[in-house]
């Protein structure tokens, strides 16, 4: 079965740099507000809490936003329930670095708890039936690794993070090499032992597939009925038991319920990224 390395921790260099870009874009200059109304040495407290029920992802970010000066006290895990009005975090330091970056810290925080509870939504129909709920590369450009931490948080899988950790062969890989037997015979020339899956919309396109060898199939927009028809013709086929099958196209929370019994190994979802919508969270001072 094709696997892919799951996003479950995120290099803490990798995050410093992308938080200080952050920073660096929010307050190219500085806070002119905060700097002109606190003094340097003045001090302040401020809370996180949640304001609606959430899967936590972010939380474990936060004190990378900060210095030993600042006291960051995180009172989940990523990937934890949240419950509404619910105390997330404490944060204790100068006033200027707390207030300067509670946006940036709020913004990636209710954008990566937005993911990780659709996500969830979603594993809890599929996972009864064995069904995996993959991530795709439709993310927002510069957060995918967090955004990919963030499925994972919501107990969804990682699909290839980038195209050079994976094969797929898409429909216009297909009718750029001519046929799905010439893209996928080169593609095995030039990268054996790479596993490939191939992108079908069709019976036919199938059992091409099938007959030039193949490790994983990705049946698009394709009907409950049809993919089961797919499903039957892969798994009769010398081998295909082992060979990957996922679904994707059209495929929401409102009918997710009518692919997750078609016998395939998972569903893939861009809209886990990029239709998320990011959840109700606020910060507030605290004297």
């Amino acid at each position: 079965m094709i696997e892919y390395p799951q996003i479950v921790s995120i290099p803490e260099t990798y995050i410093r740099k992308k938080i200080n870009e952050f920073l660096q874009e929010d307050a190219p200059e500085g806070d002119k507000t905060s700097l002109s109304i606190f003094k340097p040495n003045e001090r302040t407290s401020a809370i996180i809490q949640a304001q609606e029920d959430l899967i936590a992802s972010g939380l474990e970010f936060i004190k990378y936003f900060f210095d030993e000066k600042t006291k960051v006290e995180i009172f989940f895990k990523d990937g934890d329930l949240v419950p509404n009005n619910s105390l997330m975090a404490k944060i204790s330091g100068f006033s200027v670095d707390i207030l300067s970056k509670e946006r940036v810290i709020l913004n990636l925080l209710q954008r990566l708890s937005g993911i990780a509870t659709l996500t969830s939504k979603y594993v809890k129909i599929a996972q009864p039936f064995n069904v995996k709920v993959l991530d795709t590369r439709k993310t927002t450009p510069g957060l995918r690794l967090f955004e990919k931490y963030a499925v994972k948080c919501g107990g969804g899988f990682n699909h290839r993070l980038d195209l050079s950790s994976g094969i797929l062969i898409k429909d216009n890989h297909i009718s750029a090499a001519g046929s799905i037997n010439k893209a996928i015979r080169k593609a095995y020339d030039a990268c054996f032992p790479m596993k490939i899956e191939v992108e079908v919309d069709n019976l036919q396109q199938i059992l091409e597939a099938l007959e030039t060898g193949v490790d994983g199939f990705l049946l698009d927009n394709m009907s409950p009925d049809m993919i089961r028809k797919a499903v039957n013709m892969i798994r009769a086929y010398p081998g295909g038991n082992d060979i990957f099958i996922e679904a994707s196209g059209g495929i929401n929370l409102d009918n997710l319920h009518s692919y997750v019994d078609t016998g395939i190994n998972a569903i893939s979802s861009g809209s886990l990224t990029h239709s998320a919508k990011s959840t109700n969270i606020h910060m507030e001072i605290i004297l």
